[in-house]
């Protein structure tokens, strides 16, 4: 199952109050960037976080999901109701998150 259109919509109005956040579809799915570093996929509607220290600190009891069948866990965002508490876990995890890989030259 794909994520919805709408379901990516709303996700992203959650977190427009955060500057350079960014997403690119791939197969149906979507990635988050917050500030040119990946930090969220969005598969099967559902939001996936980095595992990254700062967001097991922030989701304590939060659950570990593959965003798709052969994939690393990531930790599973079940509040995306509240606008406030995205924009914090975003903010909260960025520092941690992996710089992006340069592209090689061809």
């Amino acid at each position: 199952m794909a994520t919805s259109k709408e379901y990516m919509s709303f996700i992203l109005e959650q977190l427009s109050n955060l500057e350079e956040i960014s997403s690119r579809s791939m197969m149906g799915e979507y990635i988050i960037y917050y500030k040119g570093k990946i930090a969220a996929y969005v598969c099967d509607n559902r939001l996936l976080v980095k595992p990254v220290e700062a967001a097991k600190k922030y989701i304590p009891d939060g659950i570990f999901e593959p965003p798709y069948k052969g994939a690393k866990d990531m930790l599973l965002v079940e509040r995306v109701d509240s606008a406030e508490y995205l924009t914090g876990l975003f903010k909260a995890v960025y520092e941690e998150l992996p710089a992006p890989k340069k592209k090689k030259q061809k």
